[in-house]
């Protein structure tokens, strides 16, 4: 790849916001953000698709297989992989998501 300046630019940027997202307390917030954001996403999914009686299964095995990619990708892939905080951050979303449509299915009793 040519080393253009939009290249560098961006290739500076990120290694800034890797310095800032070193910090534990900052990486720790970041994974809390992504846990509740997971969370808020799979409720609105859930009462969204609950609107209408016909997308429910859809959307569900749509989520499953996702989430089943995701661990595919994320536990299947390398070590370094998995340390990385974008990976951490997409695991974490998916947690949140799961525990936030379990949560739904026990409060409807199904």
């Amino acid at each position: 790849m040519q080393n253009t300046r939009l290249n560098s630019l961006v290739g500076v940027v990120t290694d800034q916001l890797g310095q800032l997202f070193r910090n534990p307390w900052r990486r720790v917030s970041l994974l809390l953000i992504s846990l509740l954001f997971g969370f808020f996403l799979g409720s609105a999914i859930s009462t969204t698709a609950g609107q209408r009686a016909e997308l429910d299964i859809f959307v569900a095995s749509v989520m499953v297989i996702l989430f089943e990619i995701t661990s595919q990708v994320i536990y299947g892939g390398s070590r370094q992989l998995r340390r990385s905080l974008l990976a951490e951050m997409i695991n974490v979303l998916k947690i949140g998501m799961t525990y936030s449509l379990v949560l739904e299915a026990l409060k409807l009793g199904s």
